[in-house]
């Protein structure tokens, strides 16, 4: 099976981690992992006055603060897995990544803020749900 396994560094990051290392059906070595990391893009007027190369090295260096502890993780597990990062917004690429990836499941952490929640703060994972076409499995 193709996993994508969506991160943000955050405690829904680990409750999700843990959850697929109790289960085998989603935890085995046979299985091909994908970590995906979204950076939110700088406005344009501070990647203007940085420049791209600056810009483009800070959203490098902030993935991988994210991607290194899930990374480890699997390779603890004796999994192997591939790390992934990109600039835009969170809900819309990683559905878009879901898809155009051929994944057979994409699994991210919740952060459960419930329906008042996501009216006003919105959520990455309703837009993910929204947009993707690949089964999803959600974490809380």
């Amino acid at each position: 099976m193709n996993i994508l396994l969506a991160i943000d560094g955050s405690a829904y990051t680990k409750k999700m981690l843990a959850y697929l290392s109790t289960h085998e059906e989603l935890f085995a070595s046979s299985h091909r992992y994908t970590l995906i990391t979204v950076q939110p893009p700088l406005p344009p007027r501070a990647r203007a006055a940085v420049g791209k190369q600056v810009a483009d090295q800070f959203h490098a260096d902030e993935a991988e603060k994210v991607l290194s502890p899930a990374y480890k993780f699997l390779a603890r597990h004796g999994m192997d897995g591939k790390t992934l990062w990109k600039v835009g917004h969170a809900g819309e690429v990683i559905a878009k990544e879901a898809d155009s990836g051929r994944y057979d499941l994409l699994v991210m952490g919740s952060h459960g803020h419930g329906s008042f929640g996501n009216l006003v703060m919105g959520s990455v994972a309703t837009q993910v749900l929204s947009h993707c076409k690949a089964p999803v499995l959600l974490v809380r």
